[in-house]
């Protein structure tokens, strides 16, 4: 085969993975993750299932690939927004990687519930999906770095029952930091998605109205708690 052959095969490929992967969205956005089947896919795109199961073996295949693409805009998001920042001090580079999370939640809602909503019964993330997903706490991870390496960190002490936990934490996500800092970012990292899951999923309807300020004043308090001064 000539290897403009082998290129054009290549491209056809490309063009209609994204191809399915758009229509899988689509009907994400219609129906929910639990819903998605590559039976439904192959019939909007006037595609017979066994020429899409070349593509996807499984349904499972294709959502883990739509879970890195999501994995993988989301930290892109976030690093461009650090990057934008990346000279200035450390509590407004954190508050601009929270609110680039909240605006690519705001953006790509049903994509956002796909990796932070409701489990998708039956599926479990492969390991495939963990370095996508790190992208964001890399970052938060790497401003606490660079702070420590300023000042003291100001990470609020351990009660004594939570410090074998947070040493563990501490070497398992960050083992250059203290065990307070450690835990604290956690924490934060769970507190961010938490406040942008109330907004994205509707908890804050009759509630909190104006929530840009809102949200940049909730996010500068996570920066506190991790000991971003």
């Amino acid at each position: 085969m000539s290897s403009t052959s082998q290129g054009a095969r290549a491209r056809a490929r490309i063009e209609i993975t994204a191809a399915i992967k758009e229509e899988a969205r689509r009907q994400l956005a219609a129906e929910g993750a639990a819903k998605l089947s590559l039976r439904g896919v192959a019939r909007r795109l006037g595609m017979v299932s066994s020429a899409l199961y070349r593509y996807f073996p499984s349904r499972d295949d294709l959502l883990t690939a739509l879970i890195i693409d999501a994995y993988d805009s989301l930290g892109a998001s976030a690093e461009a927004a650090h990057s934008a920042v990346a000279d200035t001090e450390p509590v407004r580079r954190w508050v601009a990687v929270c609110e680039a999370v909240r605006g690519w939640a705001l953006a790509h809602p049903h994509e956002y519930a796909l990796i932070y909503g409701t489990p998708v019964p039956g599926y479990n993330a492969p390991r495939t999906t963990v370095p996508a997903a790190s992208r964001v706490g890399l970052l938060l991870i790497g401003i606490a770095r660079d702070a420590s390496h300023a000042a003291p960190s100001a990470a609020p002490p351990l009660p004594a029952e939570l410090r074998a936990e947070a040493e563990r934490l501490m070497a398992d996500i960050a083992p250059d930091l203290s065990p307070e800092t450690a835990t604290a970012l956690v924490a934060a990292w769970a507190q961010l998605y938490g406040l942008v899951g109330f907004e994205v999923f509707g908890q804050f309807n009759r509630m909190v109205e104006d929530r840009e300020p809102f949200f940049r004043h909730a996010a500068t308090g996570l920066a506190r708690g991790v000991g971003l001064v």
